[in-house]
């Protein structure tokens, strides 16, 4: 199967361009699929929620969708995933908490890549047991998009859903939106329905905080970065920034500077703030933050956040810097 996007196709950017692709894709996926069962990992990013809005189109019930929560999602997450899918779209969804798991096999590893091919392969063996409980699984469906592809083959950083499966896993790959760019499968989403909160929500790493953890993975560590990237987005949320800023998150690096706290020496952690704007995710540009919002962000990150006694903001665009630090 090909892994170039078609030089013929036309990039989507209308309601009618998209309501092609959908109606393209579901008489291609039905007729991949036929009568059997789908397993879809479901993160609840809008590449993953369009996948599952594609398929429970084409094939209802047939989907099993699973939520694995591997310890490395924001604050608040898995529970925003359950309220969307299961209570609002009625997806027949599994909740699997595997944090202990995915943490104790990432202890000690400080390579990104390890880490990275670590995650995604935990993902798959999750995916393999509660596809072992059920019944009639052939096809493993997944939210790849053209620039993972991309960087998967110029090298430049591994992604957990693209290649690398066990040799022993039998299901069948399901990717209908393998060549599309990010800004695209925003169009397909609105034209699917789903909610302006998913369709727009910023982008989230496969390995999600596990990757903003820079180094080897603590507990308090990552807990550090789940806070400070909570006071983050809420900020950026009640000053307007929300839907005008594409990504926005923090990092913190596996070492720690001086400071003053009550009055004392403290050595304690720096956060690294990253804010960008891009259409595609292939290039990015920084955004302007006004001096003032810093500033209160920074107050609230070293007063609520335990062990961080430094903000940072990175400026670099990319290239020469990619989005994430990882």
């Amino acid at each position: 199967m090909t892994e170039n996007r078609p030089a013929t196709m036309q990039r989507i950017e209308t309601p009618e361009q998209a309501q092609k692709f959908i109606e393209e894709q579901l008489a291609a996926l039905k007729e991949q699929v036929g009568d059997k069962k789908v397993l879809l990992a479901l993160s609840g990013g809008v590449d993953s929620s369009v996948v599952a809005a594609l398929l429970i189109k084409a094939i209802g019930q047939q989907l099993v969708c699973v939520h694995v929560n591997h310890g490395l999602l924001r604050k608040g997450e898995s529970e925003q995933v359950i309220q969307v899918f299961r209570h609002q779209m009625s997806a027949n969804l599994i909740y699997v908490d595997a944090s202990d798991r995915f943490l104790d096999k990432l202890a000690g590893v400080t390579d990104p890549e390890q880490k990275r091919h670590i995650i995604g392969a935990e993902f798959i063996n999750v995916f393999a047991e509660e596809a072992r409980k059920l019944e009639g699984i052939h096809f493993l469906a997944q939210g790849t998009i053209y620039p993972d592809i991309l960087e998967s083959k110029a090298g430049i950083k591994a992604h957990h859903n693209v290649g690398g499966l066990p040799a022993d896993l039998h299901f069948e790959l399901v990717e209908p939106l393998k060549f599309l760019y990010k800004d695209e499968v925003r169009v397909v989403g609105k034209a699917l329905g789903l909610p302006d909160s998913m369709v727009y929500r910023q982008p989230f790493p496969g390995p999600g905080l596990g990757v903003r953890c820079l180094g080897a993975i603590t507990r308090d560590r990552l807990e550090a970065v789940r806070e400070s990237d909570a006071i983050l987005r809420e900020e950026f949320a009640r000053n307007g920034l929300q839907g005008k800023v594409w990504q926005y998150f923090t990092i913190i690096p596996d070492f720690k500077s001086t400071g003053i706290r009550d009055g004392k020496r403290c050595f304690e952690w720096p956060v690294i703030i990253r804010a960008i704007n891009t259409k595609d995710a292939v290039t990015a540009t920084v955004e302007n933050i006004p001096f003032e919002l810093m500033e209160h962000i920074t107050d609230r990150i070293t007063h609520e956040v335990p062990g961080v006694n430094r903000v940072l903001y990175d400026f670099t665009p990319k290239p020469t810097a990619t989005i994430e630090w990882e």
